[in-house]
């Protein structure tokens, strides 16, 4: 994968994340009691909600954390070397995803 692929690639999961949080603000909202609702467990279901939404998107923060550290390995030319031994990661390992800052090998920690 050439880094001009890799930036465009990294460029497009970034505002996907983005789309995807805009879209799912309300599900990390404040669980308010509803009236209508019968019971506890539709507001454990509701806790329940938002605690997946809240994991989510701090999962989706800390791949743009990874997104944004891979653009700027791009930007100074480090885009493709292992941050720990300094090889080359694989082509493989980049094409599936270009915000690998580990070769395979320092990866599994070996």
């Amino acid at each position: 994968m050439k880094a001009a692929e890799a930036r465009k690639s990294l460029l497009a999961r970034r505002a996907e994340l983005m789309r995807e949080d805009e879209a799912n603000a309300d599900a990390r909202d404040t669980v308010e009691l509803q009236q209508d609702s019968v019971g506890r467990l539709s507001r454990m279901d509701a806790l329940q909600q938002q605690a997946m939404a809240q994991a989510t998107e701090r999962r989706r923060e800390a791949e743009r954390a990874r997104i944004d550290a891979a653009l700027e390995r791009l930007d100074e030319g480090d885009w493709g070397y292992c941050l720990v031994c300094g090889d080359k990661i694989a082509e493989k390992r980049l094409a599936h995803d270009p915000s690998m800052a580990n070769c395979i090998k320092c990866a599994s920690g070996g």
